[in-house]
Order: structure tokens, then C-alpha cells, then sequence
């Protein structure tokens, strides 16, 4: 083994205490953009894309996944998908939303896109850092994801109509407990909020849609938010041009 001497010593040492001052200087004067309507550069990029891929892989590798193509099982996850899901990675047939245009990394289109059940659980349940996916996890139970991922294998292959029947009849917007109800749900319908989706009402309606114009002339649609609690009418300074 070669004989390092101090003076190498000594170099490496100030290499490295420029790299780390050059560096510091970098993040410290802000010219690096981090606004989601930049793009990263492609080595940067390539190093994000490599560590989530990885990441996700080597967690997801070690799951035990159920029987995805029990029926039931996909139907329930149809109603959380169209609820939790649909503004950023769309429907069949659906346009691009505000949502999906607007994050970056952009979600893929899960209409379009076939996803690995294991990676798909691991991401819904824990999300994913800076990227505008949530950590389901902190408020659905991992029955109800696995349900969401056996819908996800389905997804692809469905037209408009199909995508359609199977949220009316999936029971809506239901995890286990953490969803926001809507405005007509009583106590007993609550009580029976833990019943199988099969048991439950099958007269959930699809989300509502409603296009709107902006400025330059694109036309664009989005679920219909739902009408405010009380009667006071809120201001949340969106200016849409209808």
C-alpha cells in the first residue's frame, strides 16, 4: 500500500474544505430555482429519480400483497381513487386539472400508466417527500389501500363508462376512519361507516365536473368543490374565468 504522506494529507484537506465551502457558497446565494415551474437540470434530475426508484424498491420488495382481483376489493378502491385521487392522476377520458398541470415532478396518469402493486402500496401509504404526494397512511388503513392498489391494476384498462360504473357502485369516499363526509350524512350512516363496501349504498354519484377559461384560452375541468358549511359565502381569492 503506497506510503500517504503529510503533504497529500494536507491537500485532500483543502480540497475538501473548498468543496464544502463552494457548496455552501451555492445553496447560500439562492441561484439554484427551485420553483416548480422551472425544471431541475438533468443530472439532478437523474440523481431524484434514481434515489426515489430505489428507495421505494427496496421498502416495497419485503410486502406481502393480498389477492388484488377479488371484485370487491377493486370496487371499494374505486370510490377512494375518484375522492383522494383523481385531481392529479386523472380519470378516463379526463383532461388535465389545475392540479396535474401544475406540480412538478408531474404525477404520472395513472389511466395511462401500469404500476407494481408493492410500489404502489408503499407510495400511497407513505407518500412521497416534496413531490405533492400525501402519506395516506396517517389516516387510511392498509386494508383500504390494498384496496386502492388492486383498483390501480385495473385502471388502465378501463374506458370512460367503466371507470364510471365502478365508482357508483364502490360506497364512495371510505378508509377507515379520517375522511371528510359530506353535508347529508346522518349518525346512522356513520355508525355503519366500518360495513363491507358491498353492504353500503351503491348510489354514490361521480364527482361533478365544471370547465373553466383562463387568460390565454385553455379550457380546463375539475371536480365541483363541495358547498360550504355554513351560509356564509367564503372567499378564497381563485379567480376563475368561466
Amino acid at each position: 500500500m503506497p506510503f500517504v504522506t503529510r503533504k497529500t494529507l494536507l491537500t485532500l484537506g483543502v480540497l475538501s474544505g473548498v468543496a464544502v465551502l463552494a457548496t455552501a457558497g451555492f445553496v447560500w446565494s439562492g441561484v439554484y430555482n427551485i420553483g416548480a415551474d422551472d425544471q431541475h437540470t438533468r443530472p439532478v434530475y437523474a440523481l431524484m429519480q434514481a434515489v426515489r426508484e430505489r428507495s421505494i424498491q427496496a421498502r416495497a420488495k419485503t410486502l406481502q400483497i393480498p389477492d388484488l382481483k377479488d371484485p370487491a376489493r377493486i370496487r371499494q378502491g374505486a370510490g377512494n381513487y375518484a375522492a383522494m385521487c383523481m385531481g392529479c392522476h386523472l380519470a378516463p377520458g379526463m383532461p388535465s386539472t389545475e392540479l396535474s398541470r401544475g406540480l412538478y415532478p408531474a404525477p404520472p396518469d395513472l389511466t395511462r400508466t401500469a404500476v407494481d402493486a408493492g410500489k404502489a402500496f408503499w407510495v400511497i401509504k407513505h407518500g412521497i417527500k416534496a413531490s405533492g404526494m400525501p402519506a395516506w397512511g396517517k389516516s387510511m388503513q392498509d386494508e383500504y389501500i390494498w384496496n386502492m392498489t388492486a383498483f390501480l391494476q385495473q385502471l388502465p384498462r378501463l374506458d370512460a363508462a367503466q371507470y364510471q360504473r365502478l365508482v357508483e357502485s364502490s360506497g364512495g369516499h371510505d378508509h377507515g376512519g379520517g375522511e371528510t363526509k359530506s353535508h347529508g350524512h346522518t349518525e346512522e350512516m356513520a355508525a355503519d361507516h366500518h360495513a363491507p363496501a358491498v353492504a353500503r349504498s351503491s348510489a354514490a354519484a361521480p364527482p361533478e365536473m365544471v370547465e373553466h377559461r383562463h387568460a390565454d384560452g385553455t379550457v380546463e375541468s375539475h371536480p365541483v368543490a363541495p358547498s360550504p358549511p355554513t351560509p356564509a359565502k367564503a372567499d378564497d381569492g381563485h379567480d376563475h374565468q368561466h
